[in-house]
Order: structure tokens, then sequence, then C-alpha cells
């Protein structure tokens, strides 16, 4: 198969695939129109042992009523059904989904943006052609116009990004935090083995604190504390919103500091977007034959 062949079928396949999707969705049978959605409380935290792997999360115990036989279900959660849950107390409550019949299947939900609709698959190949599209655009139809083509992609992303919004509702809730004592009760441990074969060992502290109201809350705090790897059994203090515990931090500063990171990427991009359109557009302009 040729170069055009290869172009014609990397440009049919996904659009034929993104294009079904987005049918499925219309019609209402994506796997996640299909299922069963219900309200899930978590009535048992477990704590990870030390020198477990972060990977699962915090586990925990949730109950559910199926709808369609009134039987509730208390099952466990361990990060392999659905989201990982970072923070947990018992009464939290999550949206889980379910094959119909099928309860044992759920998966827990922490974040519903995108996913009652079945749309993740689509979009994400449309992406993925819009990236084809950049690409085509520089080797076939020249550098000016592959770096206007690049820079509507990164206004794209700009557009769809929810870091910034995300940022200011963090900060809004930590803005009314409380501080009360916190304790290490495990660390985890995590290792990979990078590019060059040499293992990087990642250490994840699990602390546990009591909120004003009285509730236990056992969290994955995946920044800062200084030396995680030495941090058991260490006091500190959690600076938690009292409208929603999760949102917690052992160190405001450093909160804010990765807060204003998320941000300037966004921003980075937003910039980079409007000088790659800005230079294709004085090449493209300097290219032209002057009549």
């Amino acid at each position: 198969m040729d170069g055009q062949g290869m172009l014609g079928l990397w440009w049919t396949v996904p659009t034929g695939l993104a294009l079904v999707g987005y049918g499925s969705s219309l019609a209402g049978v994506t796997r996640p129109q299909r299922a069963v959605w219900v309200t899930a409380r978590v009535v048992e935290v477990h704590q990870p042992d030390h020198g477990d792997s972060k990977r699962p999360g915090i586990p925990v115990t949730v109950a559910f009523q199926d709808p369609a036989t009134g039987r509730e279900f208390r099952l466990r959660h361990a990060g392999k059904n659905g989201h990982v849950v970072e923070t947990a107390w018992v009464g939290r409550e999550f949206p889980v989904r379910y094959p119909q019949g099928r309860p044992e299947r759920f998966h827990l939900m922490l974040d519903m943006w995108g996913e009652t609709r079945g749309m993740g698959g689509p979009n994400c190949t449309v992406f993925l052609l819009l990236v084809g599209l950049v690409i085509q655009a520089f080797f076939v139809w020249g550098w000016p116009r592959g770096l206007i083509c690049l820079g509507g992609l990164l206004f794209l992303i700009v557009a769809i990004s929810r870091d910034c919004q995300l940022a200011r509702a963090r900060a809004a809730l930590l803005a009314e935090s409380v501080a009360v004592p916190g304790r290490v009760v495990a660390v985890t441990k995590d290792v990979y083995t990078d590019g060059e074969g040499d293992e990087i060992v990642n250490h994840a502290p699990v602390v546990a604190f009591t909120t004003h109201e009285g509730i236990l809350v056992t969290a994955l705090c995946r920044e800062g504390i200084p030396d995680p790897s030495l941090s058991l059994d260490r006091d500190l203090t959690i600076h938690y919103a009292p409208a929603d515990p999760s949102v917690l931090t052992p160190d405001l500063d450093h909160d804010r500091r990765e807060r204003a990171t998320s941000v300037r990427f966004i921003v980075t991009l937003l910039l980079a977007g409007i000088a790659a359109v800005a230079a294709g557009v004085i090449s493209l302009y300097h290219l032209l034959p002057v009549t």
C-alpha cells in the first residue's frame, strides 16, 4: 500500500469509528447509557497496608440498592472497578453504574463529566483525527499551514481543558479550610523502571484525621509531605474544606503552587497557540506571490 492509500486508511477508519460512536450515543445504546446508575454509600473503609501499592487507592466497601429487585448489595472496591478512591470516610457517597442484572460488575465513578453518554471513545478518536490533520498540514500543505493547524489544535485543548476551572474551585474551597491534627498511618510503595532500566521508587503516605464533625477520614497524599518514605507515624496538620473533606492538603503553600502550575501550563498552551497561528499567517503572507 502506497502513502496515499495509508493516508486514506488513516482518515477512513478513525472517522468511521467516531461516527459509529456518536451515532450510538444519539441512539442511547452505549454501555453507560444502557447501564443502571445508582448512588452507593461507603459503609467501611479499609486502610492500605504499609508498603502496598498506591494504585488501588483507599479500598472501601460500598452499599447500594438494585432498583430492579430492591436487593441491597455490599461490595468491595479497590481501584479495579472504575475510578480510584483517594479520600474515603464512612457515609461518603459515589455514583456507580453496572450492567442490568449484574450489580457485581459495578463501576464506581468519581467524576461523571462526559461519562453518562459514552462520548469518551468518539471524542478521543476525533482528537486523533485532528492530530493527523496537523501532521498532514506540515508534510502536505507546508509548514505555514501546519503552524496554523497546530495553533488551532492548541486552542481546542485550552477550550476543553477543565484545569483552570478545577483550580479555581479548589482554591475557593480551601479558602475556607480548617486545620486539624493528622497522622501518617501507612506509606505506599511503587517501583517503576525508566527507559534506561533504572528503578525509580515512589512513596505516597496514607494519612488519617478526624474532622470537626467527628468524621474519620483516610486519604492518600501524593504531594505535600516532605521525605514521604520516612513519614510513617509522623504527626502533621491537615487543612481540609468543611464543605468537602476530600479537598485537603498537608501544605497550603505547596497546594497553591501546584494550582498555579496547572494554570500556567494552560496559559502557556494558549500563548503557544497564538504564536503558532501568528507565525503561520505571517509566513504564509510572505510566501504569497506579489501581484
